[in-house]
């Protein structure tokens, strides 16, 4: 019987922070928990996240961008919100024993932000870093966080 929890990382489109926070949970702890990401909507999966995670060794070029109508069906130990809105959308999810919420910038947003100020594409691409570090750090203290809200997963 697997004994991993089963997270899933939720965001506004499933193109960015979701990804990346699934593609460093699997890498990092993929022995203790199993991750999954899903959006409100689907808006495909964002290249430069992708190009940003391949930075530091994390491939999540095979990954797709998700409804998440498509999990409501399953049982998480945890529902993690990586933005606003996607808390917003969904307070509550069905077969989630916890919502967390930890919100995150969205990239695409400030690296706009950057073009319209003239910035350079490499300047445009240091949000996308930016995030993914947070995103990171974040991810790292997972087991920590779910030790507190998930002490009994394996009822589930």
């Amino acid at each position: 019987m697997d004994t991993r929890l089963r997270v899933l990382f939720l965001c506004t489109g499933n193109s960015c922070r979701s990804q990346m926070a699934e593609g460093f949970a699997n890498a990092q702890w993929g022995e203790l928990l199993e991750a999954f990401s899903a959006g409100v909507e689907t808006h495909g999966l964002n290249p430069h996240a992708v190009g940003v995670m391949a930075e530091v060794g994390v491939d999540i070029s095979s990954h797709r961008s998700t409804l998440m109508d498509e999990f409501l069906h399953l049982r998480f130990d945890a529902v993690i919100t990586v933005c606003d809105s996607a808390r917003e959308a969904c307070p509550f999810f069905p077969g989630a024993k916890t919502v967390i919420h930890q919100s995150f910038p969205d990239p695409p947003l400030l690296a706009r932000e950057v073009a319209e100020r003239g910035g350079s594409e490499d300047e445009q691409r240091d949000c996308y870093r930016e995030v993914r570090d947070m995103i990171a750090a974040y991810v790292t203290t997972l087991p920590v966080i779910l030790r507190e809200v998930c002490v009994d997963h394996k009822d589930a």
